[in-house]
């Protein structure tokens, strides 16, 4: 159970960050960890669909009210995730193939919340 006795690693994701540059969100601390224990048994990919075209500050865009629409969902639906380095280094090549989509995507504003409410019948649960 290293997960649970790990003390070392843990330190450097509770620190705040001060700068752009050394920051390591927490939410990356399970994903490194398990890769550090078990590298093969790890896939490298995420089940979060992040949109890092026009961040700002080291963090990624922001989805607003206004950018809620069928179109945007439907760009998230067809997005797919980067299995590892797709087969070039040789270790991850049964992923090389997939097409699963997200489960998630972040960033949303509060503001995007009634918007995204509106689409769920017509178009959210529609699948």
């Amino acid at each position: 159970l290293p997960i649970f006795e790990d003390v070392r690693l843990w330190r450097k994701f509770k620190l705040p960050c001060v700068a752009r540059t050394t920051c390591f969100p927490e939410e990356n601390y399970f994903p490194t960890l398990l890769s550090m224990v078990d590298p093969g048994g790890v896939v490298p990919a995420t089940l979060t669909n992040v949109n890092w075209r026009g961040q700002k500050g080291g963090h990624p865009h922001t989805y607003d009210g206004s950018e809620v629409q069928p179109k945007l969902i439907q760009w998230l639906r067809e997005s797919r995730p980067r299995y590892g380095n797709m087969g070039i280094n040789g270790s991850d090549l049964f992923v090389r193939d997939r097409w699963d989509p997200f489960l998630f995507a972040r960033k949303f504003a509060p503001n995007s919340l009634q918007p995204l409410m509106s689409l769920a019948t017509d178009i959210l649960f529609k699948d």
